[in-house]
């Protein structure tokens, strides 16, 4: 026999009564009965939970061990249920949405938003947003991968929204900020900056380099406003997503031939709601980024047939 929550109900109801026949008389069962089931629980647990006399029950400490721990497991299973069938008779909460940093996040909730309602919860790691979407306290997650890699692994169902060519921010200034487009190798003296992340892309930036033929100097991995301080003073050129709407002072360069790639991810829980007008709903997000960005939109004219079409 396993121990079961119902057996904790009755030692903390022997217990609370102070004898076996209160106990008893309390539960609705007949006394021996009730002395028959305690005794199945003490040889599951291993020994006796209460001395027994003419005055009553008095818990061991074996007793008081397993009443501590009943005290404890069995109001948080009243309240796992009570929990479960509110949530299962209330109406849609709507979309529950994690992201990682990017420039759709706005687009999509924007456009969610004029159906339903939509909760957010921001990360930098992409682990932890998946974990959550395992959990059930996120329905969507949307993040990114390298463009060479594949989608994470687990449960999720995962599906891709676009396929873009990473650029660099560098201050107006700088002396590729009026070019069309720069090669890598020809910022081989510079300091980058670069959000935080637990994928691949540090790696793949440093394979990009030697293939470039340097090896890049410091790395700053920092948030958004110190990416934006770093490129606007010169002291870093930041490596961004085609779809990034440059701050004032900065300006947006493409890296020619796209030896970076960025691949937006929208993974979901097998049950979210609605889950193919969600990921349609995140491609036209993606194509509004793009076409408010005019380096973008002139890169793929250059370039027809890469990744998202204009």
């Amino acid at each position: 026999m396993d121990l079961e929550l119902r057996h904790l109900r009755i030692v903390r109801a022997v217990a609370d009564a102070g004898s076996v026949s209160k106990a008893a008389s309390l539960l609705g069962l007949a006394q021996p009965a009730l002395t028959a089931q305690l005794k199945r629980i003490e040889r599951v647990l291993g020994g006796a939970l209460f001395e027994r006399d003419r005055h009553g029950a008095r818990p061991t400490r074996l007793g008081e061990l397993v009443l501590d721990r009943a005290r404890v497991l069995l109001p948080a299973a009243k309240e796992l249920q009570d929990e479960a069938v509110r949530f299962a008779h209330a109406p849609s909460p709507g979309f529950r949405i994690g992201a990682t940093n990017g420039p759709i996040l706005g687009g999509l909730v924007d456009r969610l938003a004029a159906e339903r309602k939509v909760s957010t919860y921001t990360s930098w790691s992409t682990h932890e947003l998946i974990s959550m979407v395992e959990l059930g306290r996120l329905d969507y997650v949307l993040t990114g991968a390298c463009g060479d890699s594949g989608t994470p692994t687990g449960t999720l169902v995962w599906e891709t929204i676009s396929l873009d060519p990473v650029f660099c921010l560098v201050g107006e200034d700088h002396p590729v900020a009026k070019e069309k487009e720069v090669e890598l190798a020809d910022l081989a003296g510079e300091q980058w900056a670069v959000t935080p992340g637990d994928g691949c892309f540090a790696d793949c930036f440093a394979m990009a380099c030697a293939r470039a033929g340097f090896t890049p100097g410091t790395i700053y991995e920092t948030d958004v406003p110190t990416c934006t301080h770093l490129a606007q003073v010169g002291r870093a050129v930041v490596l961004c997503q085609a779809t990034h709407q440059a701050a004032q002072g900065l300006i947006m360069v493409p890296l020619a031939r796209a030896p970076l790639r960025w691949r937006q991810l929208l993974g979901r829980h097998p049950t979210a709601p609605e889950a193919a007008w969600v990921v349609g709903q995140a491609k036209q997000a993606h194509m509004d980024a793009v076409r408010r960005s005019q380096v973008y939109y002139d890169w793929l004219v250059r370039n027809p047939g890469y990744g998202t079409a204009p």
